[in-house]
């Protein structure tokens, strides 16, 4: 059977829409990386996750050797953390859930794009071999600011990134003569040990404490200080721990005010 010329260009030009369609659709599905909420996670209410371990407390944590785990919320019109930060050099799996409404989590120039559903976990993980930014943009139409929903993931260099936190505790009132209190406590998140120094300045005094925390693990410590030494007056503190650093000021008083009401008594005419 002879096919005549244009019937045979017709059919080549077929063949190649055909192709490119399905070469459309393939990179789209894998190459752009966009994941669907699948039903590998445990499932969530929105209203409980103050008290699920995995989100009452968004953040990042390592899990392995340059190994990362990401815990996110995504809510009208924010997501938590943020900004992110991991190291280069890592391999980061993000795990986002909705508050509220249908959001997304996409991560501007790489494959880290998903829908996040309310109720739902979604999980993608993504390599991060060098410093960058890359911003956090919801795809999903969630309310009248979802164009201002946006976020950041900051991938660091090694020596700039630490999961240090620390958390102090310490009195805003002391009797002149009384000791005054500094309660200390580092955290240390990522798997290997930290050694640092715990510094207090108080005034003109200066205290310090050399420590070593365990990875994955956290240290307390109290700094007591004779407010005589100091003398009455408002002192300015700060506790420094590296880059990190908590401050506030402590009152040294002659006397301190008596908690009874004054006109709690019973007056007799």
């Amino acid at each position: 059977m002879k096919i005549h010329t244009y019937e045979k260009l017709w059919l080549v030009a077929a063949m190649v829409l055909i192709v490119g369609i399905i070469a459309t659709i393939t990179y789209g599905t894998v190459g752009l990386g966009i994941a669907m909420v699948d039903d590998q996670e445990d499932t969530i209410s929105p209203n409980d996750l103050g008290e699920d371990e995995r989100f009452s407390d968004p953040r990042v944590e390592q899990v392995g050797e340059n190994e990362y785990e990401a815990y996110v919320i995504a809510q009208t019109f924010t997501y938590q953390p943020n900004p992110i930060e991991v190291p280069e050099n890592s391999e980061v799996t993000f795990y986002v859930t909705s508050r509220d409404v249908i959001h997304s989590f996409s991560l501007v120039g790489t494959n880290v794009n998903t829908m996040v559903v309310p109720g739902e976990v979604a999980s993608i993980t993504a390599e991060f071999d060098e410093p960058a930014e890359y911003g956090v943009v919801c795809n999903e139409y969630c309310g009248s600011g979802h164009h201002d929903m946006e976020g950041m993931v900051y991938v660091l260099p090694e020596d700039e990134f630490d999961l240090t936190e620390l958390s102090v505790t310490a009195d805003e009132e002391v009797e002149l003569g009384d000791d005054a209190t500094f309660e200390v406590t580092v955290d240390n998140g990522q798997l290997d040990d930290l050694e640092t120094t715990i510094e207090l300045e108080v005034g003109d005094e200066t205290f310090e404490e050399d420590v070593t925390v365990p990875g994955d693990d956290t240290y307390e410590t109290t700094f007591t200080v004779d407010s005589a030494e100091l003398g009455e007056d408002d002192h300015d503190w700060t506790v420094t721990v590296d880059d990190h650093t908590e401050q506030g000021t402590l009152s040294v008083v002659e006397d301190l005010e008596d908690d009874e009401d004054d006109d709690g008594g019973d007056d007799d005419e």
